[in-house]
């Protein structure tokens, strides 16, 4: 019984292994596809992965990750559609705009500063504001000091025994009086007793206990500390003078750009305060620092600040000008940037447009400077450069996986064709997801060439800009019969496709068609 049962056992394990090996063949060995099914695969940059033919001539080789470009043909009606504009390469004299921003400051060469020059208490105040405007010889305080009351004193009693002995001038005490007057004179001087008040005093012969102190300069008290009875020393700071007539600007630049630029470059700044307002200025000085947080350098300005528009603090846009002479330029909107590389399309004359791979200096305004690949007077696109970039890697690209057809870029089939292909699409024009694809086969006589082999393959170049991959979708077309070829394909996103239509019999190419197809709907 137990024989029997193990017996039972094995025949059923047998059994169950046998089905698994033979569910497993299944899922791994490659299976028929009809003759309407559409592979539809992704593929690099560079072209389907199939045996590449030689790149045209003109075409710009492609760098690592990027799609191979060849020359464009465009008929005149089409460059006119897509807004093809032309300019030249020309020789013009640049000026490297360098934008950053900046705060407005005092010129520190423009303070001035109050102090007595004797210790004394300060009496009246006439200045007692701060940010006030006084004027230069303006009246700011006055001050009383023992120290200068002797001194005036001293300086009556020498002038007094001046005119005392002034009656005996032959003798020596006439000549000591003066020199006592002068020396007197001069204490007085020393200790900053304006010149007026000198007068007064002499005028007047009578101690003046409160000596005023006025203004050395016009501007904006920025700082006082002179205070009704406050007693002060020669080293009180009593009054900060600024004279805002002229400002500095201090502009933060990214230290890559601090390299282009010296003191005494034009500058200009604009403030959100005084739109349309422009003041000019130049580079003063580039401080020998870099802050560490921002990487940027402080780059000094010196503005002349005509009706005070520009106050200390206030936030401002800077634009410097470093001269870069005279330079190889191109227009800025005939550049293409791929993210690895620069490129220009050459206009060739009737409609014939080669991508030019270029090497660019800096940035000037609407200008780049061209270092290398393009000379003086050559004529190249200025605008719709995207759009002929993908029309170029289209025509690469059909290069790559379809004899490239003599008419590219027409709707007419090669004139050495020993067939004619008419295609047709059902809905018309075709749309984002399935689709009927129909072509009619004839040969030169119009009669139907029947048993060929048709396949219709789309395909659609990459765009580095946006970061999407080039997408190759082939539909193999069934013989119908009387010339007829029918497929059924599955588009995955609307917009401009290149569709390449291959006929072939016995192994021998038949004829080739090229097309630029817009399908419908969204990406």
């Amino acid at each position: 019984m137990k024989t029997r049962t193990y017996q039972i056992a094995l025949v059923s394990t047998v059994a169950v292994c046998v089905l698994l090996a033979a569910a497993l063949l299944h899922v791994l060995l490659p299976r028929d596809h009809s003759a309407s099914q559409v592979s539809e695969s992704p593929v690099i940059a560079r072209g389907p992965a199939v045996p590449a033919q030689p790149m045209p001539p003109g075409s710009a080789a492609p760098s690592k990750g990027e799609p191979a470009l060849a020359p464009v043909q465009i008929t005149p009606r089409r460059m006119q559609s897509i807004g093809v504009e032309t300019g030249t390469v020309e020789y013009k004299q640049l000026d490297n705009d360098v934008r950053a921003t900046g705060n407005v400051d005092i010129d520190e060469r423009l303070l001035s500063y109050v102090q007595t020059r004797f210790p004394g208490w300060i009496q009246d105040v006439f200045a007692n504001a701060t940010y006030q405007y006084v004027r230069q010889g303006q009246r700011l305080f006055t001050v009383y000091s023992p120290d200068l009351v002797s001194s005036e004193q001293e300086y009556l009693l020498a002038r007094q025994d001046q005119k005392s002995f002034s009656q005996d001038a032959h003798g020596m005490a006439a000549h000591e009086s003066g020199w006592l007057l002068q020396a007197a004179e001069e204490r007085l001087r020393q200790f900053g007793v304006p010149a007026q008040a000198i007068a007064e005093l002499e005028q007047s012969g009578k101690v003046q206990r409160n000596i005023a102190i006025d203004s050395p300069v016009s501007g904006y008290i920025i700082e006082r500390n002179a205070l009704p009875n406050a007693y002060v020393q020669p080293d009180t700071k009593l009054y900060t003078i600024a004279d805002l007539s002229t400002v500095w600007v201090y502009a933060n630049v990214f230290q890559d750009d601090v390299g282009r630029l010296k003191p005494g470059d034009a500058a200009s700044i604009t403030v959100d305060s005084y739109p349309g307002r422009t003041f000019s200025g130049r580079i003063d000085n580039i401080l020998p620092q870099v802050d560490r947080a921002t990487r940027t350098v402080r780059v000094r300005l010196a503005i002349a600040n005509r009706g005070l528009k520009l106050k200390p603090g206030m936030f401002v846009n800077v634009d410097l000008k470093a001269p870069l002479g005279r330079q190889l330029t191109v227009p800025a909107s005939a550049v293409f940037q791929t993210g690895t590389r620069q490129l220009v399309f050459l206009d060739q004359g009737d409609g014939n447009l080669d991508p030019k791979e270029v090497v660019l200096g800096p940035r000037a305004g609407d200008e780049y400077v061209v270092l290398k690949g393009l000379k003086v007077h050559q004529k190249i696109v200025t605008s719709a450069n995207f759009l002929i970039d993908s029309e170029s890697q289209l025509q690469a690209a059909s290069g790559s996986f379809a004899p490239p057809p003599p008419g590219a870029g027409s709707n007419n089939s090669a004139p050495s064709a020993q067939a004619k292909i008419d295609f047709t699409t059902d809905p018309n024009p075709p749309h984002k997801g399935g689709n009927t694809f129909r072509v009619q086969l004839t040969n030169a006589s119009g009669a139907p060439i029947v048993g060929a082999q048709v396949a219709v393959t789309f395909y659609m170049p990459a765009m580095a800009a946006m970061g999407m991959s080039a997408v190759k979708t082939t539909v193999t077309l069934s013989d119908k019969g009387n010339g007829l070829y029918e497929g059924q394909g599955n588009l995955g996103s609307g917009g401009s496709w290149q569709i390449t239509i291959a006929a072939q019999q016995n192994g021998k190419m038949l004829a080739t068609k090229l097309l630029h197809v817009d399908i419908e709907g969204g990406m």
